[in-house]
């Protein structure tokens, strides 16, 4: 049947294609019902004792229903990838239920507790979703960077397969300013896999929108390399437009603003005729034309665009261009087939249950049996049962990632150094001690890798690139960073939009998941700018991905950039954000045993993601006082990978600063200072305010967490007056207080930046050595 379906003629319409069409088309009728009836049971079935609005999209469902009906059970290949709009999750899950891939005892739980979820998930649904959506304009471009996730995974290790990269939006998502950052990226116009399906209903979530600029935006992806493929009308228009007077229909509606054919779809039969025709010379042409229609004819024919033409949809599926990215943009109808259709505030509307019955009666279901299925023998069952087939995807063994070193045993470093040169040497140094997971490592940035010290590595892997290209500087004497692409490259740089860069870092991430092959992905991106990063590198992680985002420089110790330049909230950030673990390193070796703590939880079910945030401040790595015993050292080494370990130890303190990152000079030269007034003072070096607070949470019994190190680095005999002080916003410490109850001062950055030497920013900022001093002394005097 399905290859059947596949070789009708135009519009689905060769010998025998009209019957073909029909079943395709009655199967979109049920997907219709089913969509509809999900999001009805869970406002008006399901008991609801808080009386809370449920809510759900019928509207926006209804006008994807014939865009993914011929979706699956036309086009799809088992390697294909789909986003689905968020909105259209009904859709996506009555489909699955067709296929048999969602037991019926999922429909009734939409946007209930352990349900089926509000937006498409990978992680929480019970059902195949490719992509996790919701966030808008991310789900959109997500597919763009897993295309590129395929490719590097089919170069380097195979088994990732060809399949099409699909994305189905709503127009409205066009304003995200995600959407076309991606597709500029010098990255995208290769991706011939990538196939976006615009959903342009016209309408936003307030409105009817006055003028879309359909045009606008076609040229727009044209320019950018893009196949443009329009569905502006179906086959019944496109019928009356070629009798007397079609011409002129033609004309009238591509003029009229959407507004009023919006209103048009509101008007019975008889208000049509009147409307419709316009005035002028045309109105005559069409009014004869109209005249000839019965009335059912007239309201359908103006319904026939060509997102709801399921032969047109077909035709446009299997014209796709695969040497350049397709964009479909297919004209709708928001809430097609529903008795909301059309009108400008059905966004969040529901079918009242007359509404629900009639439907019901129309598509030919039973509103008192809502989830019944096609019966046994029907031409609808075999459809959608030679479609389960076909999409039926080989399942993949979850290939366990390469062991990771927890200690590379250099010996601690000497002289002066930053843990941003650290994290290009540690790249280097996997390269030669551990090339097996030194081989799954593939770091990516938005056009900074020199300037955040990537260079040897990226000399020594080279950059992908799905071709060879010739560097055309390999021969100048005076190139340092050897830019060599190649499709074996283990860098990928894309253009300076950091949302591009999670992006594909959250599917290079979830590759393990896909293929079966974890990587070991690392983004490096300047550290002011991870919260511009933040909400697509966070939808990654809630979608599966495991990565590795490393914000450097950072913090006003970057002191001469000023404000703009000068992170202050990403270090609580980092903390808050669910599925990662935030480190900030004060020394060489303390960011090794960091970076590879973070890059041992990667590619795997139990994993997680880190968020590392480094600086370009020389300290002196001596004052690590790294132990040179075996076992000493070993320990040390537990204790920065569980958040915090004690730098200093006086006999007999009475005060306790905590330090982390690029401030723990200020902290050591403070205790100096406070012991030579008589006040013995304790250093504790916080590497992960985060895991301190999870020990801290656990100890309470509110998780799972290990809480030893808080025991080992906070003793109760070792209680006394505390100041923290970091490089960013001073309530990222504050809560160390919590640990034994002691009297804290926190320290931080709570205004923007200035541009100066570090020692006139940090005086500003009240995080130097005697802002330090007198806070300690306000606490013990």
């Amino acid at each position: 049947m399905v290859a059947e379906l596949r070789s009708a003629d135009a519009d689905g319409r060769g010998p025998g294609g009209e019957e073909r069409l029909a079943v395709v088309e009655a199967v979109g009728r049920r997907v219709l019902w089913l969509s509809t009836a999900i999001i009805d049971h869970a406002n008006r079935v399901r008991p609801n004792p808080s009386g809370l609005k449920v809510g759900g999209h019928q509207a926006s469902s209804a006008s994807m229903t014939s865009i993914m009906t011929a979706l699956w059970f036309h086009a799809l290949t088992p390697e294909d990838r789909v986003s689905v709009k968020p909105h259209a999750s009904p859709v996506l899950h009555a489909i699955n239920y067709l296929l048999g891939e969602l037991d019926e005892s999922h429909l009734t739980t939409l946007r209930a507790f352990g349900g089926l979820q509000s937006y498409p998930s990978r992680s929480k649904d019970p059902d195949p979703v490719d992509y996790s959506t919701g966030s808008v304009g991310i789900g959109a471009t997500a597919p763009l960077w897993g295309a590129l996730a395929r490719r590097y995974v089919e170069g380097h290790f195979g088994g990732a397969g060809r399949g099409r990269q699909y994305s189905l939006l709503g127009d409205a998502e066009l304003d995200e300013g995600a959407i076309w950052e991606a597709i500029q990226d010098p990255m995208v116009p290769g991706l011939g896999e990538a196939v976006w399906v615009v959903d342009l209903n016209r309408q936003s979530l307030d409105r009817v929108v006055p003028g879309i600029a359909a045009e606008r935006l076609q040229g727009m992806f044209a320019a950018a390399g893009w196949q443009v493929v329009t569905l502006k009308y179906g086959h019944v228009l496109r019928e009356l437009f070629e009798r007397p007077g079609g011409e002129a229909l033609h004309a009238r509606i591509d003029a009229m603003d959407n507004p009023e054919y919006q209103r048009l779809l509101r008007c019975s039969a008889s208000e049509l005729r009147e409307r419709l025709p316009g005035t002028g010379s045309t109105a005559g042409p069409i009014a004869d034309l109209i005249a000839s229609l019965d009335d059912a004819t007239l309201s359908a024919a103006l319904r026939n665009l060509g997102g709801h033409d399921i032969g047109a949809l077909m035709d446009a599926f299997d014209s796709v261009d695969d040497t350049r990215p397709t964009i479909i943009f297919a004209y709708t109808v928001k809430g097609y087939g529903l008795p909301t259709e059309g009108h400008p505030q059905n966004h969040s509307s529901l079918l009242t249950a007359d509404q629900m019955s009639t439907l019901a009666d129309r598509l030919g279901t039973d509103l008192d049996r809502p989830w019944a299925a096609f019966a046994d023998g029907s031409p609808e069952a075999a459809l959608c049962a030679a479609a389960a087939r076909r999409l039926r995807r080989p399942g993949h063994a979850v290939r366990q990632p390469p062991t990771v070193p927890a200690d590379l045993a250099r010996p601690a470093p000497t002289g002066t150094g930053n843990t941003q040169q650290a994290l290009g040497r540690i790249l280097l140094d996997l390269t030669r001690k551990a090339p097996e997971a030194a081989g799954r490592i593939v770091t990516v940035s938005p056009d900074v890798s020199s300037t955040t010290n990537l260079g040897g590595w990226l000399n020594k892997v080279g950059v992908w690139s799905p071709a060879e290209r010739p560097n055309w500087f390999a021969d100048d004497p005076e190139t340092i960073l050897h830019w060599r692409e190649r499709p074996t490259g283990q860098h990928v740089e894309l253009g300076i939009a950091e949302t591009n860069l999670v992006g594909l870092l959250g599917e290079l991430g979830a590759t393990w998941s896909r293929w079966g092959q974890p990587l070991l992905p690392i983004g490096v991106v300047y550290d002011p700018f991870v919260d511009r990063a933040l909400e697509p590198w966070s939808f990654g992680i809630y979608a599966g991905g495991q990565s590795i985002l490393v914000g450097t420089p950072s913090g006003v110790t970057l002191a001469p950039e000023g404000g703009a330049h000068q992170s202050i909230t990403t270090p609580s950030l980092g903390i808050e954000q669910p599925g990662c673990v935030t480190f900030e390193p004060a020394f060489a070796i303390d960011t090794e045993w960091c970076l590879l703590a973070a890059l041992g939880n990667l590619g795997r079910p139990e994993g997680s993601s880190a968020y590392l945030r480094l600086s370009t401040r020389p300290v002196e790595q001596s004052a690590a006082a790294v132990p040179d015993d075996p076992a000493a050292r070993e320990r040390r080494r537990r204790q920065v990978t569980a958040g915090a370990y004690r730098l200093r130890r006086h006999e007999n303190p009475v005060v306790t600063l905590a330090a982390m990152g690029a401030l723990v000079p200020e902290a050591l030269a403070a205790a100096d200072r406070l012991t030579a007034l008589g006040h013995g003072a304790d250093v504790v070096c916080v590497t992960s305010p985060d895991l301190l607070f999870r020990a801290l949470q656990a100890r309470r019994g509110l998780s799972q967490d290990p809480a030893w190190i808080l025991d080992q680095v906070f003793p109760a005999d070792r209680a006394t007056p505390l100041v923290t002080v970091l490089d960013g916003h001073p309530h990222t410490l504050a809560f160390l207080s919590a640990i034994q109850n002691t009297p804290t001062v926190p320290l931080g950055v709570t205004r923007f930046g200035q541009s100066g030497a570090i020692e006139d920013v940090y005086r500003y900022h009240g995080i130097d050595t005697d802002s330090i001093v007198t806070a300690a002394l306000d606490l013990v005097d």
